[in-house]
């Protein structure tokens, strides 16, 4: 059993703190720490409420390296998993070098001030974390994270070689506001508004953003909109499977939902660089953010299912074939195990899941490490059986776009 501090106390954060609790044989203590104490005690007491597991609140900034670490050396958990921003992760990593403490996150480091999202900044701690002896894990959420297991699992299993990999990600639910956004707005905004990306044929093809759609036919959801986009397993995969010769990610999205962005788009409403407002500067995307639902205030009235996979097309002795690996969540089956819908259920899963592996040490090393790197095997036990189960489909043809 061990220790472990989690940051972060959004709908992602209280998703993995509830299912670690329900697996005390390997979660023997769990503190959840966030720049709003009293966002960590509501999940507490959900906690509480729901497994009669105690877990400790701290109120921390994650900016602060010194406070992190000074946790951290308090503590002395085994695991710090980083369900905050993606603009903290590097001062979290500082603090876990400096506090001897092994390092788990979601998605990859963004600066503030520019919307790019890429694993170069992270990997450049290799060195330092392989000399301290301590392992850093990126991505274990869906996509990037479960994605990446599933293409680890494919190439294993499955097929001798990829050659195309495609990742799908349709979520079906309705959550009845206007217009909302199912994790961090800021975040999500900023990925969807970037430009598009692909890999093929060993190098990256860009083209506007939302520019190129095609229908997909997803299983209990229907047939919906999705739409190539830049995501950032592209890049790690790419750089673990240098075999594949193309690899693109495809996101549904409603047409109200695309209708308002384009809107606040136009009026400025989605800038992330500062602007003058009666004598104070304010960045248009923090207000908006400010203005629109609380994530996790969405569980309640969200309906419907999340439908995410890979579907890869390759060679297995010798024969032409495509597999699809898959999985479906209900948001109201994810709401009442945890208070949280589907969006935020299907990364906190994967979190504590990569956490549980950490900690017990199934997944070991020194150094930096993305999912794909790992065995996928006892990453794909453990998540048929804490509520992600998967299914494997033999597809008759490629993608025929």
């Amino acid at each position: 059993m061990s220790r472990v501090l989690v940051i972060g106390a959004g709908g992602v954060g209280s998703v993995a703190v509830h299912k670690m609790a329900m697996s005390s044989e390997i979660f023997s203590h769990i503190t959840l720490a966030s720049r709003r104490r009293e966002k960590c005690d509501a999940i507490a007491a959900s906690v509480l409420a729901r497994t009669g597991r105690v877990i400790d609140t701290v109120e921390l900034d994650a900016d602060d390296v010194a406070a992190t670490t000074a946790l951290i050396l308090a503590l002395k958990p085994k695991l710090v998993v980083n369900l905050a921003l993606p603009y903290q992760d590097l001062n979290i990593m500082e603090a876990c070098l400096a506090g001897g403490a092994n390092y788990l996150d979601t998605a990859n480091y963004e600066p503030r001030d520019e919307a790019r999202f890429e694993y170069g900044w992270q990997w450049a701690y290799q060195d330092r974390f392989k000399a301290a002896g301590l392992m850093a894990l990126l991505g274990s959420g869906f996509d990037p994270g479960v994605t990446s297991v599933f293409t680890g699992y494919t190439r294993k299993h499955l097929l001798d070689v990829i050659d195309t990999l495609d990742i799908l990600d349709c979520n079906g639910g309705d959550h009845g506001q206007p217009f909302a956004t199912n994790f961090n707005p800021e975040i999500n905004i900023r990925e969807v508004t970037a430009p598009s990306r692909h890999w093929e044929n060993g190098t990256w093809i860009e083209g506007p953003a939302l520019a190129h759609k095609q229908v997909f036919d997803f299983d209990q959801v229907g047939p919906r909109n999705m739409y190539l986009m830049y995501h950032e397993e592209l890049e790690s995969l790419a750089n673990f499977y240098p075999e594949i010769k193309r690899i693109r990610f495809w996101m549904t999205f409603g047409d109200a939902y695309l209708k308002h962005l384009e809107v606040l788009g136009n009026v400025g409403m989605t800038r992330i660089d500062p602007v003058m407002f009666e004598g104070r500067a304010i960045v248009p995307l923090q207000f908006l953010k400010a203005l629109l639902p609380e994530p996790s205030s969405l569980g309640p009235t969200t309906r419907g299912k999340t439908n995410i996979g890979t579907i890869a097309t390759g060679l297995k002795d010798g024969m032409q074939k495509t597999v699809y690996i898959n999985n479906v969540c209900d948001h109201e089956a994810a709401y009442a195990e945890t208070g949280n819908q589907a969006i935020s259920y299907t990364t906190g899963v994967p979190a504590m899941i990569g956490a549980a592996l950490m900690v017990t040490g199934k997944w070991s090393g020194a150094g930096v490490f993305n999912m794909e790197q790992l065995d996928p095997d006892p990453f794909m036990d453990m998540l048929g059986k804490h509520g992600l189960p998967w299914q494997v489909h033999d597809l008759p043809a490629p993608l025929a776009f």
